[in-house]
């Protein structure tokens, strides 16, 4: 690990010696991640990805990618584009990324099953804005959103995430 990567702790993420709160899914950490089963994936992982609303908020970073009103993401195990992102209109079960909330005005993509995504092995692991602190997720890691804007200025694509088992 160096100081660079992006660590899940006890105590929340630690990236060059700060730590931030989180929160992780509702179904907690897991070596086995299924679609709809709520956790967090354990080990290594890498951030290839930046996506952000542009009506919200200035880009965060030179590589970031505006989200536009027909953005989804596919969740659909069915759907040869599952876990990928698609746009509307679109005819299998996907979700959203231009919300109303502000949960996903700023979302770091994983490589968790993705871009080669095996059907069922569970999509879409973001690091996106928390609903309130410490609110489970449905297996996305969320921050305070002023915590994941710091976070997105100092990463750069290929950022480790590690989630460690202890």
């Amino acid at each position: 690990m160096t100081p660079n990567d992006l660590v899940l702790t006890p105590r929340g993420v630690r990236l060059l010696g700060r730590v931030f709160p989180c929160a992780v899914g509702k179904g907690g950490l897991t070596r086995a991640k299924k679609e709809g089963d709520g956790a967090t994936p354990l080990g290594l992982h890498h951030i290839v990805g930046m996506l952000y609303r542009a009506d919200r908020m200035p880009r965060p970073a030179p590589w970031a990618r505006p989200i536009g009103p027909r953005d989804l993401w596919s969740d659909d195990v069915e759907d040869i584009a599952y876990n990928h992102l698609v746009h509307a209109p679109y005819g299998y079960s996907h979700e959203n990324l231009r919300r109303a909330d502000p949960l996903y005005d700023l979302i770091l993509i994983t490589d968790w099953n993705y871009p080669n995504a095996i059907p069922g092995k569970g999509s879409a692991i973001f690091l996106h804005q928390w609903r309130r602190p410490r609110y489970p997720t449905e297996g996305c890691i969320a921050f305070r959103r002023d915590h994941l804007r710091w976070i997105a200025q100092q990463i750069a694509p290929g950022t480790r995430l590690i989630i460690p088992e202890d």
